[in-house]
């Protein structure tokens, strides 16, 4: 019974670190994206039209926020014109993330 025990541990511990190994994987040491993907224009087009969508989708639940008197007017444009000023950010940098270029993993630039 103690033979069943430490082996059935033994499994748990090694299926419960298994995903951690596959992160690391891809992880290339300059970040998670990869910079050398040039995207065609109808990708390009294709992910504007959905970032778009989520903007005006965004931008409404704002704009409800600012109905139901839960945030301020004034506070609601400020939101509002930081995620349009986000958006023509991804459009400048053709829809591919820049989310390395913030901040540095300390855990992996050793």
């Amino acid at each position: 019974m103690r033979k069943f025990i430490f082996l059935l541990s033994f499994v748990v511990l090694v299926v419960s670190f298994a995903p951690l190994s596959n992160v690391q994987a891809h992880f290339n040491g300059e970040g998670w994206i990869n910079k050398d993907v040039k995207l065609t224009d109808s990708q390009k087009e294709e992910l504007g039209a959905l970032h778009k969508n989520v903007l005006i989708e965004k931008k409404n639940i704002i704009n409800k926020y600012v109905e139901y008197g839960i945030i301020p007017p004034d506070k609601g444009d400020k939101i509002i014109a930081k995620m349009e000023k986000r958006y023509k950010k991804m459009e400048e940098n053709e829809f591919i993330p820049q989310w390395d270029k913030y901040k540095k993993h300390k855990k992996h630039n050793e």
